[in-house]
């Protein structure tokens, strides 16, 4: 046996060492990379948030990037991979206000100034941490160009994108009903809301001749008409009517027995009613609920709001109601009609309550003035790079989904009452832009733009690839094409992949404080990085859930040390005196060698049309079931020039191959090998030209 391999791979002695030899190299960066390379081939890393740590989600995410990467960099391709970090406004405002909180302060009683001082000490103090977790994976990613969105040059893009909209005339400011979140005290996005399924209950009550349910009982108070759907026979005869109905007196105080008044109250027609929730007819509550808003508008109806941005009952409630929780008030109001014969029953009943996708807490529908961006042509941008084929969405059955979003959109709520984030550049404002608008333009904000004259921005625009999961395909990918579109004139990527988002085993959400969550990192120190790439990408199916085993990293460290064994037989086999050489695949025509050049076109295809686990998986067989177990078994007795040439041929591009899924192990290998003129396996030859 050869001494210049060692008998065992272990991770945990060469993955730093591997890493910091990339680094060195430089071949991260594009211009640094050998030969001549004039076509660019870009990609831009999703920017995790200052507040993120490593999570599968993560893992698999940039695992499938780096695969493609690594696949254009051998294949001499110019590659960019940029990466960088978003500021998080919600997400990283909270994060510094419980910890004020902890120190006995808040952000009111420090002042603006002071706190964004503490937003940028503790952003230069973890904000990098993710990105250091990210090295762990091993992403050969161009470090000398990390971007972070409240970067100086940055900022510049985002205030002349607003300032763009607004001379166009497609930013306004009004008051309309926006998604409310009391505990972070601002507006949040549609897309924002986690829509998470409780039990409740559902309130029968009585509306003069009629019975509706509902499950906020509370908002009762704000009611401004009732509303059918137009050709229900059961109410048609009532539309366009002014009923008086019996209701509860708010002005009576708590400590009193409830009263009953009389109010009168409109009957409408409106299509957003579903004739089969309930008896088929709604109260309308404009000012507290995104469709009666709508029903409101069409209809001409007040709006009364009766629930404040704390979350709880305000004046127009009513003396009775006044300071209440809406929780509270909900409890109480149902007490007070029950006393009055007004509840004809109560069901118990699951549905779905809208929650802050940062904080939990329960999401309430307001009023509010805030900044809008209209979505109507920027939609059409966006629907127009996928009807001329600029863009090409991966699987192919998210294109009905972003079509349907687009087609239906509402216009944007681009303000957010945060201090931390990019300030409205107008005058005299105080509130912060979406976090999403910035990041909408990371493909070519990152490269230098609105500075048309950048070299980078020349080069590399537009970008060839962008993945994320399922959950930003409207926040964030949606955004960046028609921000592409506009700011532009050419979408910001070629291939959107949509990836799966990753379960727990039994199929449950992974969340570290619902102690489902799996710590990469933990694997990683476990199996090697090796491991948790392969068996990552050999579950990359294209499909729309990942169930997450551990018995994947097993899988994926039996391989790597299967590889390791090949490798160390092959050097043994040949012995010192082998003239080591790249082959060419003409010399050899023996069945082995067919074999291995039908794999190369064969991988090589699965890769570049994202078939990662298809890929994957027939490396893991080729190399296991085939040259391991049959082909070396058939040399053991052979010592010909042919046999060492084949052994040779097989192994060399056999982790060429298996590079881009299992970099670490495959360059420790090629480390090892005597082969004239090399360089890092990381820019080796591709081996189909």
């Amino acid at each position: 046996m050869s001494t210049d391999i060692p008998k065992a791979y272990n991770p945990k002695d060469t993955e730093e060492k591997i890493y910091r030899q990339w680094l060195e190299s430089g071949f991260f960066t594009p211009e640094n990379l050998p030969g001549k390379r004039t076509k660019p081939f870009v990609t831009t890393i999703a920017p995790p948030n200052i507040t993120g740590e490593l999570h599968m989600g993560h893992a698999l995410e940039n695992t499938l990037a780096d695969i493609i990467v690594r696949m254009k960099r051998m294949q001499g391709y110019k590659t960019l991979w940029l990466p960088g970090t978003d500021h998080a406004g919600i997400g990283a405002q909270n994060v510094v206000e419980k910890q004020l909180a902890k120190e006995g302060t808040n952000r009111h009683e420090l002042g603006r100034e002071k706190f964004i001082e503490r937003m940028w000490e503790w952003r230069e103090k973890y904000g990098h941490a993710i990105l250091e977790q990210f090295k762990k994976l091993g992403l050969s990613v161009d470090w000398s160009r990390t971007k972070f969105t409240m970067d100086p040059e940055y900022q510049e893009a985002v205030k002349t994108a607003f300032l763009h909209y607004h001379e166009k005339g497609w930013i306004y400011k009004g008051i309309r009903v926006i998604n409310w979140c009391p505990r972070c005290a601002t507006a949040v996005s549609d897309l924002e809301v986690n829509y998470v399924p409780e039990r409740g209950h559902l309130y029968f009550i009585k509306y003069g001749p009629f019975t509706l349910a509902t499950a906020r009982p509370e908002t009762k108070l704000g009611d401004t008409a009732l509303a059918v759907y137009p050709d229900d026979p059961r109410y048609k005869n009532y539309i366009g009517k002014e009923l008086e109905i019996q209701s509860v007196d708010n002005t009576v105080p708590r400590d009193q027995l409830p009263q009953i008044k009389t109010i009168k109250i409109l009957v409408v027609a409106d299509e957003a009613v579903d004739k089969d929730f309930g008896t088929g007819i709604i109260k309308v509550t404009p000012a507290h609920d995104l469709t009666d808003s709508e029903i409101g508008l069409r209809h001409q109806l007040p709006s009364i709001k009766v629930i404040d941005e704390k979350g709880r009952m305000n004046e127009n409630a009513g003396t009775r109601y006044q300071g209440l929780k809406t929780a509270e008030a909900r409890e109480q109001i149902v007490k007070d009609l029950e006393a009055l014969g007004l509840i004809e029953k109560i069901e118990d009943y699951e549905h779905n309550v809208g929650r802050c996708d940062r904080c939990n807490a329960v999401i309430e529908p307001l009023p509010s003035e805030q900044w809008f961006l209209k979505m109507k042509d920027l939609a059409k941008l966006a629907l127009n790079a996928l009807d001329t084929k600029q863009v090409r969405i991966i699987p192919e059955r998210w294109e009905t989904p972003y079509r349907n979003w687009l087609d239906n959109i509402r216009d944007w709520n681009i303000s957010r009452q945060l201090w931390w984030g990019h300030k409205i550049p107008l005058e005299g404002e105080e509130d912060v832009l979406d976090t999403w608008f910035s990041s909408a333009l990371w493909p070519f904000a990152t490269l230098g733009w609105p500075n048309k004259d950048s070299k980078d921005l020349t080069e590399f625009y537009p970008t060839d690839f962008i993945t994320s999961d399922r959950g930003i395909l409207f926040l964030w990918q949606t955004r960046m094409i028609f921000s592409g579109m506009e700011f532009m004139g050419k979408a910001p990527f070629k291939d959107m992949l949509i990836h799966a988002t990753v379960l727990t085993k039994d199929g449950k959400r992974m969340s570290k404080s619902l102690g489902t969550g799996v710590n990469p990192l933990e694997l990683i120190g476990k199996y090697g990085t090796d491991a948790l790439r392969f068996g990552l990408a050999s579950q990359a199916t294209g499909l729309q859930d990942l169930r997450f085993g551990e018995d994947l990293m097993v899988m994926g460290k039996k391989f790597a040390n299967k590889v390791w064994n090949i490798a160390r037989y092959v050097m043994m086999k040949n012995g010192k005196d082998y003239q080591w050489r790249n082959i060419d695949p003409e010399e050899l025509k023996n069945p082995w060698a067919i074999q291995m050049n039908e794999k190369i076109k064969e991988i090589t295809d699965k890769i570049e049309n994202y078939a990662f686990a298809d890929a994957a998986d027939t490396l893991y067989h080729f190399m296991w079931h085939e040259i391991a177990d049959k082909y070396i078994e058939e040399t053991k007795d052979k010592n010909d020039q042919e046999t060492k040439d084949t052994l040779a041929y097989l192994l060399i591009n056999s982790i060429k191959l298996l590079h881009p899924f299992m970099p670490f192990v495959t360059e420790e290998i090629y480390s090892f090998l005597p082969l004239p003129e090399k360089q890092l396996l990381l820019v080796e030859e591709w081996p189909l030209k």
